[in-house]
């Protein structure tokens, strides 16, 4: 941004001798794609935070998601082997324990497999852990589009910088240009968050 001022204040300077009508215009073009710059880069660096955020949640979820499904296998394997090693002619009361063991183990399975009310289970968990995927996904894209946003902003703060020293005005429509192209870019990498904020409303 250092960089950016010393350019403004080039221009600035360039103004008051010839041609400083089109100088101070360009004076003005690079101040406005230095602010736009400095905002997709605050946006470039907000995705990428919100990636690596999401990441971590994803791989969190798949961790739970993983350690419920070997508890679950174990519980299981425990109720058939329990089923299949209870001897026959058990009093009826050890043979009703072991039954409603059996049956306890097996609820705890199907709790395990789905449990809506606190969307813990390993369906709703791999549901969950998708979805922070698909976000982590979208952050990154959003994360490169800033950053080629960022590039043709600073390339459009060059060439107005150029079009200066060398009095080429055409280098100055060319900034414009490269500096709504990074406009565009970032406008792609903003919609689709806007989009999700005005769908939940």
């Amino acid at each position: 941004m250092q960089e950016t001022h010393e350019k403004i204040e080039e221009a600035s300077e360039h103004g008051h001798g010839h041609g400083g009508k089109h100088n101070k215009t360009i004076a003005i073009l690079i101040s406005v794609l230095a602010a736009l710059l400095a905002i997709v880069e605050m946006g470039g660096k907000s995705a990428q935070t919100s990636a690596l955020v999401t990441n971590i949640e994803s791989s969190d979820l798949w961790s739970f998601y993983q350690a419920k499904t070997i508890r679950s296998a174990m519980i299981q394997s425990q109720a058939d082997m329990l089923e299949l090693l209870t001897p026959s002619g058990l009093p009826a009361d050890k043979s009703a324990a072991m039954a409603k063991r059996v049956s306890d183990w097996r609820v705890t399975v199907k709790r395990y497999d789905s449990e809506p009310e606190t969307n813990d289970g390993r369906k709703e968990l791999m549901l969950r852990a998708r979805e922070a995927e698909e976000h982590r996904d979208h952050q990154m894209h959003a994360y490169h589009l800033f950053e080629f946003a960022s590039g043709a902003i600073e390339i459009g703060i060059v060439l107005a910088s150029a079009s200066i020293v060398t009095g080429m005005m055409v280098l100055a429509w060319v900034a414009g240009g490269a500096g709504l192209i990074g406009v565009a870019l970032a406008a792609m990498a903003w919609l689709p968050a806007l989009t999700a904020v005005v769908g939940g409303h």
